[in-house]
Order: C-alpha cells, then sequence, then structure tokens
C-alpha cells in the first residue's frame, strides 16, 4: 500500500506556506537543494505534479490533498503529545491556519483567540477573506477553520452556526448635509461611498433597495476593516458598518442613520470534521464567543 512519508507532506506545507522553496528550506532547517528533492521524490511517488513553480509557488490538486494531510498530521501529534502529557517549549507550539472576514477580525474574533493562548500552546496564523470566500481555504486544505456566510458544509467539515453581523447604512451629519439632500434616489447616486473592496457588494444592495442604481456613484476603497469604518467617520463617503463600530460614534452623534432596512449577514464556524481537543477547544470559545456578541440568526 502506497504511504505518504510525513515529512514530505510537511515540505509541500511549507513550500507553499512560505512560498518560495529557499523559505521553505530555512524554515526547515534544510537546504534549498533537499527541499527540492523531497518534492521530486514525492511528485515521483504520487506520479502527479504537487506544485506549480510560480511566485509564489502554489499547490496543484495533487499538492492541496497533500497539504491537508500534513496538516491533520499536525495537529493529531500535537493532541497526542497534550495527552500523553508533553510539554512543549514556546518554540514548539503548533500553529493553527484560520480564515475570518475583516469585519469579525476586527470587532469580536480576536477575543476568543486570545482566551485560548492561555490555556494552549498554539500560535494562530489568520488570513483575512471575505465571508462569502473563506470556505475555499478550508476546501485547499490552507486553514482548519473558517468563519464564512456558508452554511452547507464543506467537504470533510462540520458547522456550526454564529450569528449574524448586522449592518447599517451611516454617515456624518456634515456629509448627510452636503450630499443627501433633496430627491433621495439622485442625491444617493452622487454621493461617495466607501466600499472595502470590489468584492463589497453590501453598499450595492443597499442603494438598490432605495431606488438608487448603484453604477452610478463614485467610490473610495478602503481595504481595513478599521480604516473603512474611520473614513466614514472622517466624511469620505457613507458605507454600512457593523453595529459594533457605528453604536458608539452614533450615541456621540458623530455618525447619522441613512435610513433603510439593516442587513444582516449569516455568519458560520467551518472546521475540519476531525476528532481533535485542540480544535475542539478553538470551536467551544469561537462559537460561544459569536453567539454571544452577534445578532441571532433568523429560524
Amino acid at each position: 500500500m502506497m504511504r505518504i512519508p510525513f515529512e514530505l507532506a510537511e515540505t509541500v506545507a511549507a513550500v507553499v506556506d512560505e512560498g518560495t522553496l529557499d523559505a521553505a528550506a530555512r524554515r526547515l532547517h534544510i537546504t534549498p537543494s533537499a527541499v527540492s528533492q523531497r518534492i521530486k521524490a514525492l511528485e515521483e511517488q504520487l506520479g502527479r505534479v504537487v506544485l506549480v513553480r510560480s511566485k509564489p509557488v502554489q499547490a496543484t490538486d495533487a499538492g492541496m490533498a497533500v497539504i491537508r494531510l500534513a496538516r491533520q498530521a499536525a495537529l493529531l501529534e500535537h493532541d497526542t503529545l497534550a495527552e500523553l502529557g508533553a510539554d512543549p517549549d514556546a518554540g514548539a507550539r503548533i500553529s493553527v491556519p484560520l480564515a475570518v472576514n475583516a469585519d469579525s477580525l476586527g470587532t469580536w474574533f480576536l477575543e476568543p483567540l486570545a482566551r485560548l493562548s492561555l490555556r494552549h500552546p498554539v500560535v494562530f496564523e489568520l488570513h483575512r477573506d471575505d465571508q462569502d470566500f473563506t470556505a475555499g481555504l478550508l476546501e485547499s486544505g490552507t486553514v482548519m477553520g473558517a468563519v464564512t456566510s456558508r452554511a452547507t458544509p464543506v467537504a470533510g467539515c462540520r458547522v456550526s452556526g454564529l450569528g449574524a453581523m448586522r449592518y447599517e447604512a451611516v454617515a456624518t451629519p456634515r456629509f448627510v448635509e452636503d450630499w443627501l439632500q433633496g430627491d433621495r434616489s439622485q442625491a444617493l447616486e452622487a454621493a461617495p461611498v466607501v466600499d472595502f473592496d470590489r468584492r463589497d457588494d453590501l453598499q450595492n444592495g443597499w442603494l438598490a433597495a432605495q431606488g438608487a442604481d448603484p453604477a452610478r456613484p463614485p467610490r473610495h476603497y478602503v481595504p481595513a476593516s478599521n480604516d473603512f469604518a474611520t473614513a466614514v467617520r472622517l466624511g469620505l463617503g457613507w458605507a454600512l458598518l457593523p453595529t459594533f463600530q457605528s453604536r458608539e460614534p452614533l450615541d456621540r452623534g458623530e455618525l447619522v442613520l441613512l435610513g433603510g432596512d439593516p442587513v444582516d449577514v449569516p455568519l458560520h464556524w467551518q472546521q475540519w470534521n476531525l476528532r481533535s481537543p485542540l480544535l475542539d477547544a478553538i470551536a467551544d470559545e469561537v462559537v460561544s464567543e459569536g453567539r454571544r456578541v452577534l445578532a441571532p440568526l433568523p429560524v
């Protein structure tokens, strides 16, 4: 029966994580030639190419499967050592890659991770992406768990509901005075909008609901959650902000609501379907925090 040696799978994961063979060699404390030889040996054994030698290096479908194996084996090794009472030093902490959307990362997501780091020898590698795309990082084996809008489990994963991130359209009083007087739809089509990036369609949906053409307004792009909120507070444009970020500025009168229905974005936690005490501990903390601070999911 064919077997995949762990050190070869680990090498593939290191190359993709680091982006180059040289960087992976430094991480693994071997030479770049040894990294190349390991990759070649694995590809010959599998009869498939596992890496595309681009910049950065990328995994093929076969490589993604090998990376999932490497991460799962590392996680199970960690759990076994913990069960045996091993006490690894800081250098032996397991790295757990997770995916999260920017607004969760900028508001509630770090607190449960901080609590976990006090109890477990773990470090986190966070991948930030839109909640509609984080599930793809699970499918590729890049991450072990993800905050995602996807309620249907990714193959090999299990899912738990977190709650809904509520957004409301806001702007500064001065912005409203300067831009949003007179005919509502015409004003909205002329007023500058702040978008996170070109995949951010929250503002477009709200504009359409107000009878305005989403293609007409000028747009700022601010791809960082806290800076995005700051741009709105400084009057660059209007946007939908999570209530986490808008509540206090609204109370102080720095922002005002633009009306319209709030937008609720359902969020779920998906993780590999492994019997892992560490992964279960992460899920317990993240899910309990999400359900505590987010709006309830619609029934």
